[in-house]
């Protein structure tokens, strides 16, 4: 059964695991750009069930059953989430001191809530997260462009996003592309982030590059433990499920 929660003036979808955030921490998983509350699968409820903390997850504005969204994205739509739309939904799910779980677009989100509320995050585990442009972002972007004309992934989106699945596609692609997104770059949040990360980045990443990881690791101020994983690309939670499960387990066990 799906519930639904309002914040920012959106309905949203969400799905919770475990026990409430009175009784344990909670772990706040944020999808990637094509992303969803489903596309997670069964990884939060594994991950929540191994930690004994509670999983919360949520599609954002646009996507999955949440609101179809009015209009393209803009340069900010990081930003704008992170900064008013997360705050609003961690506050009506009661939840303090989140430990937050990114995917690619999730784990930018995550890294700048967490520069703007360095006092209010126990954790950042980190899945193949961009903090700016590179060349091979926007390549793999364009790749994915004409993958989208000749292949099935519009269906296999429509699994995720119903009615909506052109509309996440092509707002992901042609905002990634617009000419003002190569200046985009969030590092101006890292040096306020004070609370242990760990960075599950795959080696084959077609989206991002060690140089990713580097940003992050060089400027943050908290603690910081990196997982390089072979034979692995963008989504390690998919790629390399098992490696992925048992470092975040571990990490996530020592936090609490």
């Amino acid at each position: 059964m799906t519930s639904y929660l309002t914040a920012a003036g959106h309905r949203l979808e969400y799905a919770w695991f475990g026990p409430d955030p009175d009784e344990a921490a909670t772990l706040v998983f944020l999808h990637e750009g094509l992303g969803s509350l489903a596309t997670w699968k069964d990884f939060p409820n594994e991950v929540a069930a191994a930690t004994g903390c509670g999983a919360f997850l949520y599609s954002r504005w646009g996507y999955g059953k949440s609101d179809p969204r009015i209009g393209p994205c803009n340069q900010h739509y990081l930003r704008d989430e992170a900064l008013t739309a997360l705050p609003e939904v961690l506050s009506q799910m009661r939840i303090r001191q989140p430990i937050l779980i990114g995917h690619s677009d999730g784990a930018s989100l995550a890294l700048i809530y967490a520069g703007a509320n360095s006092n209010d995050v126990r954790g950042l585990v980190l899945e193949a997260p961009h903090v700016f442009a590179e060349d091979i972002t926007l390549a793999g972007i364009k790749r994915a462009g004409q993958l989208y004309k000749s292949t099935e992934l519009p269906q296999r989106l429509a699994r995720y996003h119903g009615d909506q699945a052109d509309a996440v596609f092509q707002n992901w692609y042609n905002t990634w592309l617009g000419p003002d997104f190569r200046s985009w770059n969030i590092e101006a949040s890292l040096p306020a982030i004070r609370c242990p990360l760990l960075i599950i980045q795959g080696e084959d990443d077609e989206y991002g590059t060690i140089k990713q990881v580097d940003a992050i690791r060089t400027q943050v101020s908290g603690s910081v433990e990196v997982q390089m994983l072979p034979d692995c690309g963008h989504a390690p939670h998919r790629d390399q499920q098992e490696a992925t499960y048992e470092v975040m387990t571990r990490f996530i066990q020592d936090l609490i």
